[in-house]
């Protein structure tokens, strides 16, 4: 009897471990089933934030190249500022000289109606003092100013070009008087007209010389009329015309120049 109840008391324990055994082998395939799916979602997660950080490092790279352009931008928009300021105090200059030459020209009536009359009154000023002047080159200066007075009359010479005209002139019988020139011309000598070469020492003396050297003279102011001279100046001023035309280099010359007049400032009061 006891053997037979060890028999079914180890059948007992037998049936025992087995079915400890198959709820072991059940239980691990349930904890390999459940890990599996931590794995796959593991996976998933892991896969999916390596697509998310995809996006966040475009993001990122599309908000840095935004705000590259943005600080270019503003960089250039402050240069904009400063050019648009400097241009609006260039139109502001502008606008001034605009309202100036307005007020000119308001008054460029006025301001012709002045000059008129000066230019007439420098033109006569200067036939005056050719007439008074030593007598050289006189058709050149004469032809001048014919044609000063006949350029005043014309209508379609504009008021500006008619003062540098008359300037110009001007300027011409200042430098008459800084310089030496020879020329050639007719003079009436012993009552008949001789070809002689004319030179001219600035404004303080004129003299010639007959082409064949025979005849020389000068310019007397006082008495208005050319005076015949010494022979002896004959040298003199052969010397003087060659410089005059740039054949011999500068040198001094002995003239017959007469002495200036000296004026008594002693006035009565």
């Amino acid at each position: 009897m006891k053997t037979i109840s060890k028999i079914g008391l180890s059948k007992k324990v037998l049936s025992t471990a087995v079915a400890t055994v198959l709820m072991s082998a059940s239980s691990i395939s349930v904890q390999a089933a459940a890990i599996q799916q931590v794995i796959s979602a593991s996976t998933e997660i892991t896969t999916s934030a390596a697509k998310s950080q995809k996006k966040i490092d475009k993001i990122a790279e599309q908000v840095q190249e935004k705000l590259l352009q943005f600080r270019a931008i503003e960089k250039e928009t402050a240069g904009l500022d400063v050019y648009n300021g400097q241009i609006q105090k260039q139109i502001n200059s502008q606008i001034e000289e605009m309202a100036q030459l307005n007020k000119d020209i308001d008054q460029v009536s006025v301001i012709e109606r002045q000059i008129t009359p000066l230019m007439l009154r420098m033109i006569d000023g200067l036939e005056s003092f050719v007439q008074l002047d030593v007598p050289f080159l006189p058709v050149e200066r004469q032809t001048r100013l014919t044609s000063l007075k006949t350029m005043m009359d014309k209508a379609d010479i504009a008021v500006s070009e008619k003062f540098r005209r008359v300037m110009e002139a001007y300027q011409v019988e200042v430098d008459y008087g800084r310089s030496i020139e020879a020329y050639s011309g007719l003079l009436e000598l012993d009552g008949q007209e001789r070809d002689v070469d004319f030179l001219r020492i600035g404004r303080v003396a004129l003299m010639y010389l007959s082409r064949d050297g025979s005849l020389i003279g000068r310019w007397n102011n006082e008495k208005k009329s050319f005076e015949k001279l010494d022979p002896e100046y004959r040298m003199h001023i052969t010397k003087g015309l060659r410089m005059a035309k740039k054949q011999l280099a500068p040198d001094l010359l002995t003239m017959p120049i007469p002495a200036p007049v000296l004026v008594s400032s002693n006035t009565a009061l």
